[in-house]
């Protein structure tokens, strides 16, 4: 048998998964290194040189959280960025895994696992590091740029679609309005990218997550020596955005004392840093968003109506994911390939099965609910073609809208503490309610679901798989 040149680095702390990777791995690679702790990890990688590291995700029995693999992972990347880390699992928890990759692990393998998918795994892990070694793999951040604003052919994009190019090339300002996850940041960005300003900065600020404290020095700067801390000049957002555009979201968060201070920058169109006394000239485009109803708001006293008037110059209002469903599958399809480019998955396609199911879905977080879907079940599929499981095995068929079917844990009669058999339900019927019971109880904790259920953790390991839990 022919081996892979590639070095692993094993980090599991069970001594009998030690034992038969011990036997496994080095019938395939020509170096492997197996610990039993993390704490060895930065030394042994240093002397060891791996192409890639096998890192377990829990170090302390009964506890199945992934933090402390979670912590090792983001300091093997910050000291060895080209190392691949792939992540060794006994549950698979989907957001754990998302996360893990998220901070740049390459791939992740679930226990019990198969010989043959370990192996490619790992010798995948292996070939990304000798490429990037070499030079030769992409930069990074390629796929993971600004998100691009899809237009779809319904008559409310459509029209949209119009106004924008009428209004780009002006200096209007721009509201935008609509729920949460419907696009508001990519459409400002395409309005500034099709406007004359294009060339110049545009710059964002997301009014809800800044503190009232802090308001005045974020958005108009400070003079150095203003406050504590202030050890330099700083030019703030206004002044950041000079002739460009500044995009002010969550306007409706603006405390209604700190109102009248925005309202005046607008009209002056020149802003005095927080410290000095010096009028400093601003030259911007605004535009605003919000997913409040900001007339509401200011017939209640709690947003000023000249403020209002000021911004709002055009409305532009998006409707939700719901009411654009020619936009469902477009979308689907570009961040499932954008997913698979940067996690180095497989997935091209998407089956007329779950097409259909993506298209019924309710997606009540909209265009933001939808991304995040794509992305957890491009990370879990190991096929080329997306289908309905890996949907429902990355945990997404839950919250569903009521134009959705049941739910994995809906229509089976399940109560809150516990569960109870239906006539006609079949032996595994039972048992997958019984074990989705169980887990629901312990909160996961798959040591106190096994003895619940009076099975070991490696048959509770078999059945999770079986039922996608």
């Amino acid at each position: 048998m022919a081996k892979n040149k590639g070095k692993i680095l094993v980090v599991d702390d069970n001594s009998g998964i030690r034992s038969a990777l011990r036997i496994l791995l080095p019938m395939h690679f020509s170096g492997v290194e197996i610990i039993s702790s993390p704490t060895e990890l930065m030394t042994r990688v240093e002397a060891f040189r791996p192409d890639a590291v096998l890192l377990d995700m829990n170090f302390h029995r009964d506890i199945n959280t992934g933090n402390e693999g979670l912590y090792w992972l983001s300091e093997l990347k910050r000291h060895h960025p080209d190392i691949q880390v792939v992540l060794f699992t006994a549950y698979a928890d989907i957001a754990l895994a998302v996360e893990g990759m998220k901070r740049g692990a390459s791939d992740f393998v679930v226990k019990p696992w198969d010989n043959e998918k370990l192996i490619k795994i790992l010798e995948e892990a292996c070939a990304r590091h000798r490429k990037t070694d070499s030079g030769k793999s992409a930069k990074a951040g390629e796929t993971c740029g600004p998100a691009a604003m899809y237009w779809g052919t319904g008559p409310g994009m459509t029209e949209i679609r119009k106004t924008v190019g009428k209004i780009a090339p002006t200096d209007a300002s721009i509201l935008i309005t609509g729920e949460n996850g419907t696009g508001k940041d990519v459409l400002a960005r395409e309005i500034h990218r099709l406007s004359e300003r294009s060339g110049k900065p545009m710059v964002g600020v997301d009014l809800g997550a800044v503190p009232e404290t802090l308001f005045e020095s974020e958005l108009f700067g400070h003079a150095k020596g203003a406050f504590t801390d202030a050890r330099s000049d700083f030019a703030g957002k206004f002044e950041q955005a000079q002739e460009g555009t500044l995009f002010l979201d969550e306007i409706g968060n603006v405390p209604l004392h700190l109102q009248p201070k925005l309202l005046r920058v607008l009209q002056s169109r020149t802003v005095t840093r927080v410290g000095d006394t010096r009028s400093i000239p601003v030259d911007i485009r605004l535009i605003c968003a919000t997913n409040m109803d900001l007339p509401r708001m200011v017939r209640e006293g709690k947003f000023r109506e000249d403020l209002f008037y000021r911004i709002n110059t055009v409305h532009i209002h998006l409707p939700p994911l719901r009411e654009r469903k020619d936009e469902i599958l477009p979308l689907a399809v570009m961040f499932m390939k954008r997913f698979a480019a940067q996690y180095n998955r497989k997935a091209s396609g998407i089956t007329p099965e779950a097409s259909q199911w993506l298209v019924s879905h309710a997606w009540k977080g909209n265009i933001r609910e939808l991304q995040n879907c794509m992305e957890k079940a491009v990370i879990m599929s190991d096929s080329e073609s997306l289908t309905r499981e890996d949907f429902m095995s990355a945990g997404i068929m839950a919250g569903y809208g009521p134009e959705d079917g049941p739910g994995p844990l809906q229509g089976t009669g399940m109560q809150d503490d516990g569960w109870k058999e239906e006539q006609g339900d079949t032996l595994e019927m039972i048992e997958e309610k019984a074990i989705r019971s169980a887990m629901k109880k312990y909160s996961g904790n798959l040591t106190l679901v096994a003895k619940a259920l009076d099975i070991s953790r490696p048959t509770l390991y078999n059945k999770l798989r079986k039922y996608n839990i």
